[in-house]
């Protein structure tokens, strides 16, 4: 006797990107009922009508959800107001946790769907005991799971990855050919979506909300090197655009708005031995005692040896086994155990105390 398995209902959110199109493909290829669901975050977006062809042409359903004054409460403002306090925030990371696998995941619920996909590279895996665990993307030069390591366990256990474990870019492109699908040669998208190619800059200044541009450029043994035209153009680490004449190369190593300061100084001093992080996610229990592990300090850092440990109030001191380069306040550190992410928290800066 013959046994059907019934797969349940699976929305793709799709972007009008290959990526989401080719996991939509997969999926129903594989017998799933699916629906295409876009958010429309911003006005006048192309991505809108690209995901509706990719629905057309597999046949699937397809919903365009409003989010733009969600997504401009919740993410935009709280960016700019990051930067404007001195921080390099990561918008991307807070939107997949409140937008994206947030919002989008509940509306797609709503909707019928028990589950959704993104066109991420990561992988999903759940135990026995019905718990989810996250971890890296086949493809290690592709992996995303970095911008997934703050959406929760709940988030997790309704999420799919149907890239996770393909081996890259070029297969996918190769699969996107094989579907007909018509973003098959779509050019990949942007890291951030709502900013210009012109920069952050011209972003701030369209928005009206910077404030008195010029301060000073300082020397961290304190000598004042110069005039800067606005604190929020700067993060640590910078090295191009400084105008500064020097014995050696010199790099942004604070942004201090409250003093509408930019100190520098030499290479050296960028390093950091630890840092602090608050806020932290975990995709499991929340760990009570110092444990080993590896950390990315950014999307593009290599994982590197730590040590973690939990503090009060959902906070971390995080110490290397060597010391890294431009530890930055508003960037997400991401804990990982092998190929597993464990969970994440959000960079103040470093540790002095190590």
């Amino acid at each position: 006797m013959t046994t059907t398995v019934t797969l349940p209902p699976i929305a793709v959110a799709l972007s009008g990107g290959v990526d989401s199109a080719v996991a939509a493909a997969l999926l129903k290829q594989q017998g799933y009922p699916v629906f295409g669901i876009t958010m429309a975050v911003l006005p006048d977006s192309a991505e809108t009508s690209a995901a509706e062809k990719v629905a057309a042409h597999l046949g699937i359903p397809f919903h365009i959800v409003d989010f733009t004054a969600r997504f401009e409460q919740q993410i935009i403002i709280p960016f700019i107001n990051s930067y404007l306090n001195g921080e390099t925030p990561n918008p991307c990371l807070r939107c997949n946790q409140l937008i994206k696998f947030g919002l989008l995941l509940e509306q797609a619920r709503l909707m019928g769907a028990e589950l959704m996909a993104t066109g991420h590279y990561a992988r999903v895996r759940l135990d026995d005991s019905g718990q989810a665990h996250l971890y890296t993307g086949r493809d290690c030069l592709k992996d995303q799971s970095y911008f997934m390591a703050t959406i929760g366990q709940e988030a997790l256990k309704r999420i799919r990855f149907p890239l996770g474990d393909l081996t890259g870019k070029v297969q996918v492109r190769q699969l996107a050919e094989d579907f007909g699908l018509p973003v098959a040669d779509s050019k990949d998208s942007q890291d951030v979506c709502f900013l210009p190619q012109n920069g952050y800059g011209p972003f701030f200044k369209s928005r009206n909300v910077c404030p008195e541009a010029r301060g000073l450029l300082v020397h961290r043994n304190g000598k004042l090197l110069g005039r800067h035209n606005g604190f929020w153009q700067y993060t640590v680490g910078q090295r191009r655009g400084l105008g500064l004449s020097w014995t050696e190369p010199l790099y942004v190593i604070e942004v201090n708005a409250a003093r509408n300061r930019v100190v520098v100084g030499e290479e050296k001093y960028l390093y950091a031995t630890g840092l602090l992080a608050e806020n932290a996610v975990w995709f499991g229990k929340p760990p009570l005692e110092p444990f080993e592990a590896h950390c990315k300090i950014r999307y593009r850092h290599h994982p590197v040896a730590c040590r973690v440990e939990p503090l009060e109030d959902a906070s971390l001191r995080v110490i290397f086994k060597e010391p890294q380069r431009a530890v930055t306040p508003g960037q997400a550190i991401v804990i990982y155990i092998d190929d597993e992410v464990l969970g994440a928290g959000w960079i103040t800066g470093p540790d002095q105390s190590c």
